[in-house]
């Protein structure tokens, strides 16, 4: 060998760059293992969807779609669907029946009630969300329950107000339904996970505003507050928000602070709405008075950055006098309620909302 050896041996360098929407390195040793197996293998290095133009998602959603993780729910005695009208048109409500339970006159007796509303920032999501999770709550009152999915309509297409009077609107149409569905108005619930636990919460405060009765709100990693971490045009405000979780997971999956921030703006419009007395209904953390509000079971995830707002809103629920069991779960990402087929998490999240419904239900 003529000349320097280190220049006959030199090779090209080879660098290793994070795939695509990667798991913070910072953030690997906090997350569910399993989560993270699975999150590699389906995820990273693909675009979410809040990075696709909203017009070419809506054209070919299965393009940019990834499902996994989802268990599939137990079969029931009936599901249908029907259509409830609100302002401007019509939306579907999934209808989810056991068969009936006859009493000693060998007439069928009132069923309890729960009400969902899908995530998806109010952008994404349809029936097919919660369909699983609604079967699973159906069986697990064991006859004595019917669940209604709402498929509210979405922005950008539809903006603030639309999906909260569509949920609305929803919710009242189900009450009139009590004598077709055998339903005991006394025991309603409603629940949801993200922008339905939102909607939720908003309905929730809309039910003691009309003397409406309410046994049970089930909101789940909610969004309480889009004026305090987001400016007016939408974008993340990092100095002044007042949730350190956001900070903390400001690059966190599956919901960085940039997907809110999109959510944000499809939702809202740039700018937001102006200042009014319907704030809350946008943040329900705004809302003036949170007295005489139906028990909430409330779930957020340790690796979330709406994690901090859900226990903020959960303290107030609390302080004003409500019936209030805030879970915190461990290593779980935003999206863990979905994922029962492959988090531990996620199982125990369907166990705890069928425990307390029977609890408030069946006692």
């Amino acid at each position: 060998m003529a000349g320097i050896k280190d220049l006959h041996e030199l090779r090209p360098g080879f660098i290793v760059q994070p795939l695509h929407n990667s798991i913070p390195p910072s953030l690997l040793p906090r997350f569910d293992p399993a989560y993270i197996e699975y999150y590699n293998k389906y995820n990273a290095g693909r675009l979410h969807t809040h990075e696709v133009p909203i017009e070419a998602f809506r054209k070919d959603p299965a393009k940019y779609l990834t499902v996994y993780g989802r268990a599939a729910g137990p079969d029931i005695f009936r599901i249908t669907e029907q259509k409830c009208p609100v302002k401007d048109g019509g939306i579907s409500v999934r209808i989810f029946e056991p068969a009936s339970i006859l009493d000693e006159q060998g007439q069928p007796k009132k069923r309890a009630v729960y009400i969902n509303f899908h995530g998806g920032g109010w952008v994404f999501g349809n029936l097919a969300t919660d369909h699983d999770f609604c079967k699973r709550l159906v069986d697990g009152l064991d006859g004595h329950l019917v669940a209604f999915d709402v498929d509210y309509r979405l922005a950008p297409e539809y903006k603030f107000p639309t999906a909260v009077e569509d949920c609305w609107a929803a919710f009242n149409w189900i009450r009139s339904k009590a004598e077709e569905f055998n339903l005991d108005l006394n025991r309603v619930s409603v629940g949801g996970a993200s922008a339905g636990g939102h909607i939720s919460a908003v309905i929730a405060h809309q039910c003691r505003n009309a003397n409406i009765p309410l046994a049970l709100q089930v909101l789940v990693v909610p969004v309480c507050d889009l004026h305090n971490a987001f400016t007016p045009e939408g974008e993340f405000d990092r100095d002044n928000c007042p949730y350190e979780s956001y900070r903390e997971m400001e690059y966190t999956v599956a919901l960085p602070a940039a997907r809110m921030s999109y959510f944000h703006k499809h939702f809202l419009g740039v700018p937001r709405p102006a200042p009014s007395e319907d704030d809350w209904k946008i943040s329900p953390m705004l809302a003036r008075n949170f007295s005489n509000l139906a028990p909430a079971l409330v779930f957020n995830a340790e690796m979330d950055p709406l994690r901090d707002e859900a226990e903020v809103y959960a303290e107030k629920l609390r302080a004003a006098g409500g019936r209030v069991e805030l879970v915190r779960v461990a290593g779980a990402p935003h999206t863990f309620c979905g994922l029962d087929g492959i988090l531990e998490s996620a199982k125990m999240f369907n166990a705890k909302v069928i425990e307390t419904m029977r609890k408030d239900f069946l006692s």
